[in-house]
């Protein structure tokens, strides 16, 4: 009784299924029964182009699960994501990665005008450039022009120790009390020996305050060469009366 009920069920099923996704069924069983057909005694090997039929069959019958069995829906997806990933990395493929090359009649042509004109830049060049008919960029005209031999400049290290006796750091630091009030400390630091040359308490800090405290640590015009800070608003403030003081920042 309940076979033929499962076979009345399955006969009204298949009447009233679309003619086409019948015939896609039926190809799908078909290529499954081929594959494990194959001579494969373990597991069936799919091949390139029968991922592509699944893939292919997954986009044009939403019912496609229903009939997969050698493998799982979730497989037929992630090939699908993989093929898709491989397609547009063709697609945007580059056939000649980076820019396009500079002809050496081009490249001899910004050398010989910027060597001819010395004080003539890239934007100028350039112009001269387009006018001719070349029709290149400012930053390739930047980049092929004779650049004028400079001395070789000294490090930052070098510069310390050449200038270690005519520096002078000072910075701030606070303090707060146990009155709940805070202390700006003021301090300026020997930058050869590394000893304190100078220091001073405030609880409002002024530019004019910060710059009675440098004439006080370098009377009679003893002010280093090289006054070190950050960029506190107090300082940049004072810069003015440091250089009149003959001191650099």
């Amino acid at each position: 009784m309940l076979r033929s009920l499962s076979e009345f069920i399955h006969f009204i099923t298949v009447f009233f299924k679309s003619r086409t996704a019948l015939q896609l069924e039926i190809l799908a069983l078909r290529h499954q029964l081929n594959v494990l057909q194959r001579k494969n005694p373990k597991r069936p090997r799919l091949k390139m182009w029968d991922r592509m039929f699944w893939v292919w069959l997954s986009r044009l019958w939403p019912k496609w699960r229903n009939a997969l069995v050698i493998v799982k829906p979730s497989t037929v997806v992630k090939w699908h994501r993989k093929g898709f990933r491989l397609y547009w990395r063709w697609n945007s493929r580059q056939k000649r990665p980076g820019r396009p090359p500079v002809p050496k009649e081009v490249r001899d042509l910004i050398r010989q005008m910027s060597r001819e004109n010395p004080l003539w830049g890239a934007p100028r060049i350039h112009g001269e450039l387009l006018m001719l008919g070349y029709d290149v960029g400012q930053t390739t005209v930047g980049k092929y022009m004779v650049r004028p031999e400079k001395p070789p400049s000294q490090t930052w290290r070098t510069f310390l120790e050449n200038h270690s006796n005519q520096i002078v750091a000072m910075d701030f630091f606070t303090v707060p009390t146990i009155f709940f009030k805070v202390l700006h400390v003021l301090i300026l630091i020997d930058h050869e020996r590394r000893r304190i040359v100078h220091f001073s308490v405030t609880t409002n800090p002024t530019a004019s305050w910060v710059i009675q405290q440098i004439r006080e640590a370098f009377p009679w015009d003893s002010v280093p060469r090289f006054l070190l800070h950050d960029r506190d608003p107090l300082f940049m403030a004072s810069q003015f009366a440091f250089k009149r003081m003959g001191s650099r920042q």
